[in-house]
């Protein structure tokens, strides 16, 4: 028998071919000093591994990774824990609460993965354990359609996780860095008051029409004329009701100039926010939510990654495209089918997007790009779609190079 320091000596004596599959024979075992162990000789970085044995249980003893799946909920998460083969080793039910879950994590060993579906705290939590295991996946749920499959509950939803985690099918939600964090709370704020600003106007209308008078333009939310539109409410309720709107769309109204206010002084701390001030449209408010949403660029590797992420992503169908000629794999000369733009989408970017395209049809340097697009016969909200392609396309492109706009080196190109 040759020495333990031959690699070669622990598959051929001791283990067997353990790249063939083969299982330790438990007869070889009791025959094996205990300080021996297998070696493996890795032929990729010429390092060795070392397994120890214990030849009373005929098992390997080392520190495997574990996955952790966790189902988070306001009061209770169920947590469960597999092994690298899949098995389950542990499952319990703690107190969502930062203590109990950090105690829980110092009583595991070995390198820990943990993954958890987007939710209200997903956040706050990944911000809890990452300081004590070796990865936190953050997954969005839509994505996760094998989660839908057999029986719901909280623990068959935990197992799933772990699973889905240790086979590396679980696709993760990007979280920023603390850099940006004000900026992003108050852009999210900014965008909340603007959204609550637009459902009151809309309600306001709404009550209008359901007694059939008119409304057109906004006069009706002109503070000057609300008591004349008030007059033409015949019902006391419905009167009083409209009045409450209108207090309503006022203090909105006030929290979003606030808001906007505050953006703009925040965005000013930001070189990312004066940088993508330049480019014609964005201003100082989209440069802002485009950097809170956005957070880097370099997590896009390509333009049109970041048209998808953005909702400007052409979503293509096609099928049978080859087809054999003469004994040779021929493809078809047949035109695409577009199915119109990718709907996963951040859609407060593609508002953002879509708004400085509108926004900038009557201005230059963008007019002349949309007049020479219409020339060639593309209709009017196609060229509006091009032209926010190739905002998008300049936001990437400025910000990775860390340029300010130039007109001089603008390439009309189409997108």
């Amino acid at each position: 028998m040759g020495s333990i320091n031959d690699p070669k000596v622990g598959f051929g004596e001791v283990g067997g071919d353990r790249d063939a599959g083969s299982s330790p024979d438990k007869s070889q075992y009791e025959r094996t000093p205990l300080d021996w162990g297998l070696l493996r000789e890795d032929s990729l970085n010429n390092l060795i591994n070392v397994y120890s044995v214990d030849p009373r249980k005929g098992a390997f003893e080392m520190k495997q990774d574990k996955y952790m799946g966790m189902d988070v909920h306001q009061a209770t998460t169920v947590v469960a824990v597999r092994d690298g083969s899949g098995k389950l080793v542990f499952e319990t039910i703690v107190e969502t609460e930062a203590g109990s879950i950090t105690r829980l994590l110092e009583g595991l060993s070995g390198p820990m993965h943990v993954g958890l579906e987007e939710t209200t705290q997903a956040g706050w939590l990944s911000e809890v354990i990452r300081p004590w295991v070796s990865e936190v996946v953050v997954c969005d749920p839509r994505q996760n359609k094998w989660m839908q499959e057999g029986s719901k509950g909280d623990k068959p939803d935990a197992r799933k996780l772990a699973e889905l985690l240790r086979v590396g099918l679980l696709r993760s939600v990007y979280h920023g860095h603390e850099a940006t964090r004000e900026l992003k709370q108050l852009v999210q704020a900014y965008d909340t008051f603007q959204l609550d600003t637009q459902r009151v106007m809309s309600r306001i209308k709404a009550i209008y029409r359901g007694r059939g008078i008119p409304t057109p333009k906004d006069g009706v939310y002109r503070p000057s004329q609300r008591e004349q539109w008030l007059e033409k409410l015949t019902e006391p309720g419905m009167r009083q009701r409209a009045r409450w709107l209108y207090a309503e769309l006022d203090q909105v109204q006030l929290l979003r100039k606030q808001s906007r206010k505050a953006v703009r002084v925040e965005g000013r701390h930001h070189e990312a926010v004066k940088l993508l001030e330049t480019i014609p449209q964005l201003g100082p408010v989209r440069a802002a939510q485009i950097v809170a949403i956005v957070d880097t660029p370099y997590r896009f590797r390509t333009t049109p990654q970041f048209w998808s992420y953005s909702g400007l992503g052409v979503v293509t169908h096609m099928s049978a495209e080859y087809e054999m000629q003469s004994g040779r794999v021929v493809r078809r000369r047949k035109p695409v089918a577009t199915r119109g733009l990718n709907a996963n989408c951040n859609r407060r970017l593609k508002s953002v997007f879509f708004s400085a395209a509108a926004s900038g049809k009557q201005s230059e340097p963008y007019r002349i790009y949309l007049e020479s697009l219409q020339m060639r016969g593309m209709r009017e909200e196609m060229a509006r779609v091009t032209l926010a392609r190739k905002i998008a396309a300049l936001v990437l492109t400025l910000w990775k190079k860390g340029e300010s706009f130039d007109p001089k080196k603008l390439s009309w190109m189409t997108t």
